[in-house]
């Protein structure tokens, strides 16, 4: 399973060789560039840098430079995930030189256009759409139009509208225990203990978490693995970090953080034979080896 970033680098050959297809000024530098507006992750929003994309050029071309990144892609992947699926849709577009995501505004994508011409041009492709955050009615008009699956994240689905549970999941979803973006399982279990001591939000979530699953939380990160792998969903995945059950030290990236991420490695030696023979045990009872 692949993933494909939304958006691409200012200083990538992909700008260089294709200044039209991006907004930028006429020095070449950006005049708008990508993020999102503030959110749970963030209270600034997210912002990050990358130029945004001038889709009338785009689409003037037939979408060229999509469909070759498409082809390519799928050389080397049976399946890939569409980071920030609702950019097709409308996109936050940020002046150049703001220092937050906040002063943006949300703008037009090119919609059903681009994916009817990779369908007629690629076929239907195994495309997953990473739908959290913000996500209007048209972007979900937009990813079931192309019968893209959409996400679940477990760690989101024990607020009071249970929509990332997995009571709740349909067979078309691919489901996480977290995402990059999250803390680990363990960390985020540690965090809502503590944050259960001051906020009833919290202690009322700890009491789903521990009704739904069964457990006391001991092995957080094995009940919420059996959780995801035990559900509807075709697709089930679990970051390295969770199944090596590491806490917050091992978290993958901090949205809004610029500096000091994707650090995290792990050595063969953490996967040892105890957890390889179990999580053996749980795919297979699970239908998924």
């Amino acid at each position: 399973m692949g993933d494909m970033p939304f958006y691409v680098e200012h200083d990538s050959a992909d700008v260089w060789s294709n200044p039209e297809l991006f907004d930028l000024r006429k020095d070449g530098e950006p005049a708008t560039v990508g993020g999102v507006p503030p959110d749970y992750f963030s209270a600034d929003g997210q912002l990050w840098g990358t130029p945004t994309y001038n889709w009338k050029n785009l689409q003037k071309t037939g979408f060229k430079w999509w469909l070759d990144r498409l082809r390519v892609t799928f050389a080397t992947v049976d399946l890939l995930r569409l980071d920030h699926f609702r950019g097709f849709e409308s996109f936050w577009s940020v002046p150049a030189g703001e220092r937050t995501a906040r002063n943006g505004r949300w703008k037009k994508g090119p919609g059903a256009r681009l994916f009817d011409t990779v369908q007629k041009e690629l076929g239907d492709l195994p495309i997953v759409a990473e739908n959290l955050g913000i996500i209007t009615p048209e972007v979900e008009n937009l990813r079931k139009r192309f019968a893209f699956p959409g996400m679940a994240v477990l760690q989101f689905g024990f607020d009071e509208t249970g929509n990332h549970r997995p009571n709740n999941y349909i067979r078309e979803l691919a489901c996480f225990t977290g995402t990059h973006d999250n803390d680990t399982t363990r960390g985020w279990w540690k965090n809502l203990l503590r944050s259960a001591r001051t906020h009833s939000a919290d202690r009322d979530a700890v009491k789903r978490v521990k009704s739904f699953m069964q457990t006391d939380g001991s092995e957080i990160h094995w009940s919420c693995m059996q959780a995801i792998l035990t559900s509807a969903a075709e697709v089930a995945v679990v970051p390295m970090q969770d199944l090596l059950g590491l806490g917050s030290e091992a978290r993958m990236n901090l949205p809004g953080k610029a500096k000091g991420n994707w650090g995290w490695r792990f050595t063969e030696d953490q996967l040892n034979r105890h957890i390889v023979e179990r999580l053996r045990d749980l795919t297979s009872v699970c239908g998924r080896g």
